[in-house]
C-alpha cells in the first residue's frame, strides 16, 4: 500500500496551479463567479497562508490551504481531483491542516462552503465541524454555509 504524504508547497508550481484550477472549475460548475469566495494561487502566497499538497507516488492528489487569521484558522481550497476521490485524501489533508493549526497556536478552524456541495458538507460534519455564523469578511449569502471546529 502506497502512503499518502502531505507537504507544505508553493501554490504557484505547476501542480499547485493544476489543483487550484481544478478547484475553481469544480466550483464554477455549480456556482456563479459572484458566489465563489476563493483565493487565487497568488493570494495563497501570503505569509499568513500555508498551502499543503497530498501526494501519492509523487503525483499531486489534492490540496488545502490554512489561512492564519490570528484568532482562528480558515480552510481554503480543499480539493481532490475526480481521479483521486474515494481514497480518503480529503480527510488526510484536513487532519494535516488541523495539526498545523494547533501547532500555530490556533484555537479553532472555520470555513465557508457552498450549500450545493453536499459531499463537502458531509465530510466536514463527519470531521466534527458544525454550522456557525458568518465570520471575517464574509457577508450573509444564501448559498454560503459557515462551519467551525474547536481544536
Amino acid at each position: 500500500m502506497t502512503q499518502i504524504c502531505v507537504t507544505q508547497e508553493s501554490p504557484v508550481t505547476d501542480d499547485g496551479h493544476a489543483l487550484i484550477n481544478g478547484s475553481e472549475a469544480a466550483l464554477r460548475a455549480v456556482y456563479t463567479a459572484d458566489e465563489c469566495f476563493t483565493f487565487t494561487a497568488d493570494e495563497l502566497l501570503a505569509d499568513k497562508v500555508s498551502f499543503f499538497v497530498a501526494r501519492k507516488n509523487g503525483a499531486a492528489m489534492g490540496c488545502v490551504a490554512l489561512v492564519n487569521e490570528a484568532a482562528y484558522g480558515e480552510v481554503k481550497r480543499l480539493y481532490v481531483p475526480d481521479h483521486a476521490r474515494g481514497l480518503g485524501i480529503a480527510k488526510i489533508l484536513m487532519a494535516h491542516l488541523e495539526t498545523q493549526a494547533k501547532a500555530q497556536g490556533l484555537q479553532s478552524v472555520k470555513l465557508e462552503t457552498g450549500d450545493k456541495l453536499a459531499a463537502a458538507v458531509a465530510l466536514y460534519k463527519s470531521l466534527g465541524y458544525s454550522i456557525c455564523g458568518k465570520f471575517g469578511p464574509y457577508e450573509e449569502d444564501p448559498v454560503s454555509l459557515f462551519m467551525q471546529k474547536a481544536l
